[in-house]
């Protein structure tokens, strides 16, 4: 079973991630690093050569492709908006939320070149494509965990959760 940690840009899927798959002896992988390394460009470079379908596109592939891997994968922010996404993912595996409120989210990707996404919007547009995704994440979803705590008792706590 792939765990598919799933939540807004920031909180914290990449930091807990590593942590789970450390506690549930499973491999790791970053989605964002996968699909760049499948590219062979870096995700703004994607962006800007071959647009925001594209990546969208290269993201579902990822996710077929990651679905059956028994590993825990952080997801890009937007990976699991997409009901596809998220239907190949529930297949073999779980979606987790972490769910963490926006200005934490915020105060941990301000000013990041690395996300398109940051570098385009202000903090109000950003507040406001958070208050969009929340409700798909969650509907998403299998399962949730707040993320506002320590991401070492958020990774045991999705280890209990998916009885890892």
């Amino acid at each position: 079973m792939t765990i598919f940690l799933c939540g807004f840009m920031g909180c914290g899927k990449s930091t807990i991630g590593k942590r789970l798959a450390v506690l549930s002896g499973r491999g790791f992988v970053d989605m964002d690093s996968y699909i760049e390394d499948k590219a062979g460009m870096t995700i703004p470079e994607i962006f800007e050569k071959l647009g925001e379908p594209a990546f969208r596109e290269m993201e579902t592939e990822a996710v077929r492709a990651l679905s059956g891997a028994g590993k825990v994968v952080a997801c890009g922010g937007g990976a699991m908006l997409k009901s596809i996404n998220a239907e190949i993912a529930a297949e073999k595996g779980r979606i987790i939320y972490i769910e963490v409120d926006f200005e934490t989210c915020y105060s941990r990707i301000e000013g990041d070149k690395n996300r398109p996404l940051v570098m385009k919007n202000t903090k109000e547009q950003l507040k406001a494509i958070y208050e969009e995704r929340a409700p798909i994440y969650a509907a998403h979803a299998t399962d949730k965990a707040d993320g506002n705590e320590s991401p070492e008792t958020v990774a045991r706590q999705i280890k209990e959760l998916c009885s890892l």
